[in-house]
Protein backbone atom coordinates (compact mmCIF):
# COMPACT_ATOMS: atom_id res chain seq x y z
CA UNK A 1 0.00 0.00 0.00
CA UNK A 2 1.09 3.24 -0.96
CA UNK A 3 -0.06 6.48 1.09
CA UNK A 4 0.08 10.01 -0.26
CA UNK A 5 -1.31 12.60 1.94
CA UNK A 6 -3.61 15.08 -0.04
CA UNK A 7 -3.62 19.01 0.80
CA UNK A 8 -6.40 18.43 2.69
CA UNK A 9 -5.10 17.78 6.28
CA UNK A 10 -5.29 14.21 7.37
CA UNK A 11 -6.98 12.91 4.12
CA UNK A 12 -5.04 10.44 2.18
CA UNK A 13 -5.47 8.71 -1.39
CA UNK A 14 -4.18 4.93 -0.58
CA UNK A 15 -3.19 2.91 -3.81
CA UNK A 16 -3.60 -0.99 -3.23
CA UNK A 17 -0.79 -3.49 -4.38
CA UNK A 18 -2.39 -6.08 -5.85
CA UNK A 19 -0.28 -9.26 -6.28
CA UNK A 20 -1.15 -11.33 -9.53
CA UNK A 21 -0.65 -14.32 -11.97
CA UNK A 22 -2.12 -16.03 -14.61
CA UNK A 23 -5.39 -16.50 -12.19
CA UNK A 24 -6.08 -12.63 -10.96
CA UNK A 25 -4.80 -11.17 -7.85
CA UNK A 26 -4.73 -10.84 -4.29
CA UNK A 27 -4.96 -7.70 -2.45
CA UNK A 28 -4.92 -6.00 1.08
CA UNK A 29 -7.50 -3.15 0.97
CA UNK A 30 -7.25 -2.17 4.39
CA UNK A 31 -3.81 -3.30 7.31
CA UNK A 32 -4.42 -2.16 10.78
CA UNK A 33 -0.47 -1.55 11.11
CA UNK A 34 -0.16 0.10 7.35
CA UNK A 35 -2.73 3.02 8.40
CA UNK A 36 -1.37 3.02 11.99
CA UNK A 37 2.48 4.13 10.89
CA UNK A 38 0.48 7.24 8.95
CA UNK A 39 -1.79 7.65 12.37
CA UNK A 40 -4.91 6.56 10.69
CA UNK A 41 -6.36 3.79 13.30
CA UNK A 42 -9.89 3.51 13.57
CA UNK A 43 -11.94 1.08 14.09
CA UNK A 44 -14.45 -0.02 11.60
CA UNK A 45 -17.96 -0.98 12.34
CA UNK A 46 -19.81 -0.95 9.08
CA UNK A 47 -19.49 -1.65 5.96
CA UNK A 48 -21.69 0.17 2.62
CA UNK A 49 -21.67 -0.82 -0.74
CA UNK A 50 -23.70 1.28 -4.05
CA UNK A 51 -24.35 0.61 -7.21
CA UNK A 52 -24.58 2.97 -9.70
CA UNK A 53 -25.69 1.87 -13.32
CA UNK A 54 -25.44 4.98 -15.38
CA UNK A 55 -22.99 7.25 -16.51
CA UNK A 56 -23.27 10.65 -14.74
CA UNK A 57 -25.26 9.60 -11.91
CA UNK A 58 -23.89 11.76 -8.91
CA UNK A 59 -24.03 10.76 -5.04
CA UNK A 60 -23.55 13.01 -2.43
CA UNK A 61 -22.23 15.62 -1.37
CA UNK A 62 -22.90 13.52 2.51
CA UNK A 63 -21.61 14.07 5.70
CA UNK A 64 -23.05 13.01 9.09
CA UNK A 65 -22.99 15.74 11.96
CA UNK A 66 -21.80 15.40 15.47
CA UNK A 67 -21.72 13.15 17.31
CA UNK A 68 -22.30 10.91 14.40
CA UNK A 69 -19.72 12.06 12.14
CA UNK A 70 -17.88 9.45 10.41
CA UNK A 71 -13.98 8.57 9.19
CA UNK A 72 -14.56 6.90 5.41
CA UNK A 73 -12.09 4.51 3.85
CA UNK A 74 -13.59 4.24 0.11
CA UNK A 75 -13.16 2.13 -2.84
CA UNK A 76 -14.25 1.45 -6.24
CA UNK A 77 -14.57 -2.17 -7.19
CA UNK A 78 -16.03 -1.97 -10.47
CA UNK A 79 -16.19 0.87 -13.04
CA UNK A 80 -14.84 4.50 -12.35
CA UNK A 81 -15.83 7.52 -10.42
CA UNK A 82 -14.51 10.60 -9.87
CA UNK A 83 -14.38 10.59 -5.88
CA UNK A 84 -14.61 14.05 -4.05
CA UNK A 85 -14.10 15.54 -0.47
CA UNK A 86 -14.59 18.62 0.98
CA UNK A 87 -13.20 19.98 4.41
CA UNK A 88 -16.39 21.35 6.38
CA UNK A 89 -13.92 21.47 9.56
CA UNK A 90 -14.71 24.93 11.48
CA UNK A 91 -11.28 26.62 11.62
CA UNK A 92 -9.15 24.59 8.78
CA UNK A 93 -7.18 25.76 7.07
CA UNK A 94 -8.26 24.33 4.32
CA UNK A 95 -12.04 24.85 4.88
CA UNK A 96 -14.45 24.21 1.15
CA UNK A 97 -11.61 22.69 -0.01
CA UNK A 98 -11.86 19.78 -2.12
CA UNK A 99 -9.49 16.96 -3.00
CA UNK A 100 -11.18 14.67 -5.96
CA UNK A 101 -9.22 11.93 -7.52
CA UNK A 102 -10.74 8.85 -10.27
CA UNK A 103 -10.90 5.99 -8.64
CA UNK A 104 -11.74 2.42 -10.34
CA UNK A 105 -11.73 -1.13 -10.33
CA UNK A 106 -8.61 -0.94 -12.20
CA UNK A 107 -6.81 1.57 -10.66
CA UNK A 108 -6.97 -0.04 -7.08
CA UNK A 109 -6.67 3.38 -5.39
CA UNK A 110 -8.96 4.14 -2.32
CA UNK A 111 -9.96 7.74 -0.49
CA UNK A 112 -9.40 8.09 3.44
CA UNK A 113 -11.99 10.63 4.23
CA UNK A 114 -11.45 12.32 7.85
CA UNK A 115 -14.66 13.09 10.27
CA UNK A 116 -15.67 16.46 9.22
CA UNK A 117 -15.97 15.75 5.50
CA UNK A 118 -18.58 15.91 2.77
CA UNK A 119 -18.30 13.06 0.49
CA UNK A 120 -19.60 12.27 -2.69
CA UNK A 121 -18.92 11.05 -6.43
CA UNK A 122 -19.66 10.95 -10.38
CA UNK A 123 -19.44 7.64 -12.20
CA UNK A 124 -17.37 8.42 -14.86
CA UNK A 125 -18.21 4.20 -16.25
CA UNK A 126 -20.79 1.87 -15.17
CA UNK A 127 -21.68 -0.50 -13.42
CA UNK A 128 -19.80 1.34 -10.66
CA UNK A 129 -19.28 -0.39 -6.96
CA UNK A 130 -18.19 1.88 -4.52
CA UNK A 131 -17.37 -0.17 -1.36
CA UNK A 132 -16.75 2.43 2.32
CA UNK A 133 -15.85 1.58 5.51
CA UNK A 134 -16.80 3.83 8.31
CA UNK A 135 -15.84 3.80 11.90
CA UNK A 136 -19.57 5.15 13.26
CA UNK A 137 -23.12 3.85 12.45
CA UNK A 138 -25.34 5.67 10.36
CA UNK A 139 -27.77 7.98 12.24
CA UNK A 140 -30.54 9.43 10.06
CA UNK A 141 -30.92 12.40 12.42
CA UNK A 142 -27.49 13.65 11.91
CA UNK A 143 -27.35 13.33 7.87
CA UNK A 144 -26.61 16.40 6.31
CA UNK A 145 -25.15 17.36 2.71
CA UNK A 146 -23.58 20.04 0.91
CA UNK A 147 -24.72 20.77 -2.86
CA UNK A 148 -22.70 19.07 -5.29
CA UNK A 149 -22.34 21.41 -7.61
CA UNK A 150 -21.82 24.41 -5.66
CA UNK A 151 -19.86 26.85 -7.94
CA UNK A 152 -17.78 27.94 -4.85
CA UNK A 153 -16.38 24.54 -4.25
CA UNK A 154 -14.94 24.61 -7.98
CA UNK A 155 -14.78 21.13 -8.29
CA UNK A 156 -14.29 19.65 -11.74
CA UNK A 157 -17.38 17.23 -12.00
CA UNK A 158 -16.55 14.88 -15.51
CA UNK A 159 -20.29 15.95 -16.21
CA UNK A 160 -22.37 19.16 -17.01
CA UNK A 161 -25.52 19.85 -14.79
CA UNK A 162 -27.62 18.86 -18.04
CA UNK A 163 -26.09 15.12 -17.66
CA UNK A 164 -26.36 14.42 -14.05
CA UNK A 165 -28.62 11.96 -12.59
CA UNK A 166 -28.65 12.79 -9.06
CA UNK A 167 -31.52 11.82 -6.30
CA UNK A 168 -34.17 14.92 -5.49
CA UNK A 169 -32.74 14.87 -1.68
CA UNK A 170 -28.79 15.11 -3.31
CA UNK A 171 -30.15 18.00 -5.57
CA UNK A 172 -31.62 20.29 -3.05
CA UNK A 173 -28.81 20.14 -0.13
CA UNK A 174 -27.06 23.44 1.22
CA UNK A 175 -24.74 25.53 -0.45
CA UNK A 176 -21.35 25.71 1.53
CA UNK A 177 -22.30 29.49 2.33
CA UNK A 178 -25.46 28.60 3.94
CA UNK A 179 -24.12 25.50 5.94
CA UNK A 180 -24.44 25.81 9.38
CA UNK A 181 -20.63 24.74 11.06
CA UNK A 182 -19.53 21.62 11.31
CA UNK A 183 -17.89 21.45 14.72
CA UNK A 184 -15.90 18.33 15.67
Amino acid sequence: MTFTPSHLAGAFEITLAPSGDHRGYFMRTWCRDAFAAHGLIHKWVQANESLSNEPGTVRGLHFQRPPHAETKLVQCVAGSVLDVMVDLRVGSPTFGQHHAAEISGDNHKCLYIPKGFAHGFCVITAPAIIRYMVDHPYSPQAEDGLLWNDPALGIPWPVSAAQVITSGKDATWHRLAELAPVLL
